[in-house]
């Protein structure tokens, strides 16, 4: 007999086919067990479209009534999109519903258990509670602090260089970091940079998926762009840059300034033309953006790190060496003494092709 713990993770499982689809919503799964046999699965695949509860119910059928239900997120109760999750699994007849976690959502929170308790289902909550928050970082932090997860992405050499002096950096790591890259960037709402990069490299910044590479995004499904957001105080944007040729693009700016056809300006406080990152991230928060990627210079990360606002840091190192002359990660030029440094937990490092890629988190002082 299978434990309560093997019906959650499978949920789990499921939860991450939506990993580059549900986008504002959360990725959620569910299994549906009656005799100690799975009758029915499914997972949150794209926003506006049946939600994980759902499509489990859809696939058992009849059988769905008396059993247990495995969700990685409380059932919502309220109308959205689609109606809500609690009332169909109360109509299913449904025995048991086992969550992983309460939904942080104000206008779900804690509503979809007390919908499903007042129907008289047995109702568990907190299994495997801390895997299902992995798959929702940005969801959460939205939710919970009225901003998104920002994630950065920085790529250096062994001597912690990330461009030459000139601003040359193509290409510092090999393909299969770049690939992997493809798949950080589809799994976020936004990808953001600054002037400075767009003017030194011209990137696209949008995600590139080929079939042949280990088929990682999901089969059938047109690649979801997000969106790209340039800060850009000054109003230096070139009108012929590639990131303006695809896709919706936001430029922040402390001034109102023409922009191309395809893109908004958005004008923030500054002081000293430097945008206030905690206002942009407010706003970027009300415009549903939950897992924020930042593939900037060190001008940018250096700012977003002396404000405290990275959550996670990937970083790329490669195999070479570029010198003195070259630049560093991150410009944080008050930074003089060894009583100033900030630490970083390491959560994992491993081999991608001939690089390494570390995750690690910073820690921030309570004065951050």
């Amino acid at each position: 007999m299978a434990s309560a713990e093997f019906y959650m993770a499978r949920a789990i499982e499921l939860a991450k086919n939506g990993l580059y689809t549900t986008d504002p919503n959360p990725r959620v799964g569910c299994v549906i067990v009656k005799d100690n046999q799975i009758v029915g699965e499914g997972w949150h695949q794209r926003a506006g479209e049946g939600h994980a509860e759902v499509n489990a119910l859809h696939q058992a059928g009849e059988k769905a009534k008396g059993a247990d239900c495995y969700v990685t997120l409380e059932p919502c109760s309220h109308y959205g999109r689609t109606p809500p999750c609690a009332d169909a699994l109360v109509n299913a007849g449904v025995k048991r519903v086992f969550i992983a976690m309460t939904d942080p959502n104000p206008v779900v929170s804690g509503s979809g258990i007390h919908r499903l308790r007042e129907a008289g289902i047995e109702v568990h909550t907190k299994l495997l509670s801390s895997e299902s928050e992995k798959l929702n970082p940005g969801f959460l932090y939205r939710m919970r602090y009225s901003r998104p997860y920002i994630r950065s992405k920085v790529a250096m050499s062994l001597d912690g260089r990330t461009a030459m002096a000139s601003g040359e950096s193509k290409w510092i790591t090999g393909p299969k970091a770049r690939l992997d890259v493809q798949k950080l960037r589809a799994r976020s709402s936004a990808i953001m940079t600054g002037i400075g990069t767009i003017l030194a490299d011209n990137p696209q910044l949008n995600v590139r998926f080929s079939p042949s590479d280990d088929n990682w995004y999901p089969s059938g499904q047109k690649v979801r762009q997000p969106l790209k957001i340039v800060v850009d105080s000054e109003g230096r944007l070139p009108a012929d840059a590639q990131i303006l040729k695809e896709g919706k693009v936001l430029v922040i700016t402390a001034k109102d300034i023409a922009v191309a056809d395809t893109a908004e300006c958005l004008v923030l406080p500054s002081s000293d033309n430097n945008i206030d990152l905690n206002a942009l991230m407010a706003v970027l928060a009300q415009r549903e953006i939950n897992e924020l990627m930042v593939e900037a210079g060190g001008v940018l990360n250096g700012a977003l790190l002396k404000a405290g606002l990275i959550d996670e840091l990937i970083i790329y190192m490669a195999p070479k060496i570029m010198g003195d002359m070259a630049r560093g990660l991150f410009h944080l030029p008050d930074m003089v003494s060894m009583a100033q440094n900030l630490s970083l937990e390491i959560d994992d490092i491993r081999a991608v092709g001939k690089d390494w890629r570390i995750t690690a988190k910073p820690i921030y002082s309570e004065e951050s």
